[in-house]
């Protein structure tokens, strides 16, 4: 089975129970990483939860269902590493959501290539709006085509 049908098949397995769970699932991979391969799920609260932090018992419950379903299913050919765990308060910025939710909080952008001489960014995200994230830095609006940027995380600060 392809990597990206078993992150599917993944997805499909957990979407239903952590619904259940107030929670949701921010990203899945299967991605070979040195000589060996890795089952990554990353889940987080949804938007308005109780509380905006998972916990290391959720982690361990996502874990305990996912081990007992996919021994169940056997689809996954290789020995593999399963690791279930938060998006972290560096987070990568990926659902349209994200904008909405981490509007005003500290950004850290990169870009594929320059714009106005830069290629990394650091700032207050003001948001997303169609294809175009803007963040202030400095007093400045900076405009960012989605399409030129490479990776966008919360920056973390103390």
């Amino acid at each position: 089975m392809k990597k990206e049908d078993i992150s599917s098949v993944v997805t499909n397995i957990l979407t239903e129970y952590v619904s259940d769970k107030e929670l949701e699932i921010y990203r899945v991979q299967y991605k070979k990483e040195g000589p060996d391969w890795v089952l990554r799920v990353l889940i987080d609260k949804p938007m308005g939860a109780k509380s905006e932090y998972i916990n290391i018992n959720e982690c361990e419950a996502v874990t305990r269902y996912l081990n007992d379903k996919l021994d169940e299913i056997d689809i996954i050919e290789k020995s593999y590493r399963l690791e279930v765990s938060s998006p972290g308060l560096d987070r990568e910025l990926i659902k349209e959501s994200d904008y909405i939710r981490f509007a005003g909080r500290p950004v850290k952008v990169k870009t594929y290539e320059q714009i106005n001489g830069n290629k990394q960014f650091t700032g207050l995200l003001i948001g997303k709006e169609d294809t175009v994230v803007t963040i202030e830095t400095d007093g400045e609006i900076i405009e960012i085509p989605e399409k030129k940027i490479a990776k966008i995380n919360l920056e973390i600060v103390f």
